[in-house]
């Protein structure tokens, strides 16, 4: 066989089958809005745990610790030791969210990226913004929110059909 389509019988040229019609979608804004909440995500969970793990007991005596009771983030009476371990153990809580979220969030990206008409894409979008929603302890739900907003998008928005005139770009 050598790849060509054999003659027909009345003598006109051979055509080849038209290519199925393939959905076509842009998932710009979906991908925007992901990568927006988590660069935040980054940005704000990421700060606290770098900040936090980078002081020792001493520092955090003199600086963080009262800055903390005075904003009300720490009850009164509560002693600098016990402070310190809290908040070294929220900050690898945060840091260990910050890495789940930013998984999720290239993965969904990856899969926006190669697959755009898949609406399943959205599933990796709304565990990251669940991640971000406990991993956060309810602290960045408006962020969250941006990760549920992308789910709904690829849920909702259908791929468009390609137009019969040709090329839509």
């Amino acid at each position: 066989m050598t790849g060509t389509p054999a003659p027909r019988r009345g003598g006109s040229p051979p055509r080849w089958p038209d290519p199925p019609a393939t959905p076509t979608i842009r998932r710009t804004a979906e991908i925007w809005v992901a990568a927006v909440a988590a660069g935040l995500t980054t940005l704000l969970l990421g700060a606290f745990t770098l900040v936090v793990n980078g002081v020792d007991a001493a520092t955090f005596a003199d600086t963080l610790y009262p800055a903390l009771t005075g904003a009300g983030a720490l009850a009164e009476g509560v002693p600098v030791d016990a402070a310190y371990e809290a908040a070294r153990t929220l900050a690898a809580w945060f840091g260990l969210t910050v890495v789940v979220v930013l998984g999720l969030t290239v993965a969904g990206v990856a899969l926006a990226r190669r697959r755009p008409a898949r609406r399943t894409t959205g599933w990796w979008f709304l565990a990251a913004g669940l991640a971000c929603l406990v991993g956060s302890q309810l602290l960045l739900y408006p962020i969250a929110f941006g990760f549920f907003v992308t789910a709904g998008l690829f849920a909702l928005r259908k791929p468009d059909q390609q137009s019969e005139t040709g090329s839509s770009r």
